[in-house]
């Protein structure tokens, strides 16, 4: 019997019992039921000040010098990827896509590399030129680094928005979703300039695990240099 029919059956008994069962466990524990306790009034919600909720992301960031998980990332055709994410602050980053999927993203601390495993090529950027390059900072300062245009705060998350004038093609808008009880990055969602959205997800992220370093090496493979 799979486990959750067991679960079922046994809620089901003690709800639904036998009128037998019932007046035997009537004669046998005749104190009376103790009424419900009363429920606890909810606290309301108090929504964190702006500069509290970006001194925070501020102190997550720079506490974060590594990071090893998983993401799941949703292109702004809808199409769903998946893999591992790997940062090394400053400036080293690795996003590893699972098949279907033949990219890889590596940023060595200078340049970063968008390799397709499927043909071979590699177009390479300044990382001064993608719009997380302030989050590889050694030192992350929001206000000072790019353009806070929006912070709020739920139940569910705390939400800051920036804008990244510096980013290649133009202005990039990036929103940051932090878990609101234990502030720690749980996704971002990047709008290029061409008005199109990526949205990254974060799970099973680790803090304390060291990269392997050569997860950050661009090889050279067929390169494509865009910055010509």
């Amino acid at each position: 019997m799979k486990s959750w029919v067991r679960a079922f059956l046994a809620i089901a008994v003690g709800i639904v019992a036998a009128p037998e069962l019932r007046a035997e466990a009537a004669t046998t524990n005749p104190k009376p039921a103790k009424p419900p306790a009363a429920a606890a009034p909810a606290k309301p919600f108090v929504p964190l000040e702006p500069a509290v909720a970006i001194q925070k992301a501020n102190d997550y960031f720079n506490a974060a010098m590594t990071m090893v998980g998983d993401f799941v990332q949703i292109g702004a055709d809808g199409r769903r990827s998946e893999g591992k994410i790997f940062v090394q602050r400053p400036g080293k980053l690795r996003f590893e896509y699972a098949e279907p999927a033949t990219l890889e993203i590596v940023a060595d601390g200078l340049s970063v590399a968008v390799h397709d495993r499927k043909t071979a090529t590699k177009d390479i950027y300044f990382i001064s030129q993608t719009p997380l390059k302030f989050l590889l900072k050694d030192h992350v300062d929001l206000v000072n680094d790019v353009k806070v245009v929006d912070v709020a705060s739920d139940p569910n998350a705390v939400t800051i928005v920036v804008e990244d004038k510096a980013t290649f093609g133009g202005t990039s808008r990036i929103r940051l979703v932090f878990d609101p009880a234990k502030f720690t990055l749980k996704q971002w969602q990047i709008t290029d300039p061409q008005g199109y959205e990526t949205l990254i997800s974060l799970f099973n992220i680790d803090l304390s695990k060291k990269p392997d370093p050569a997860l950050f090496q661009i090889t050279q493979e067929r390169v494509l240099n865009t910055n010509n």
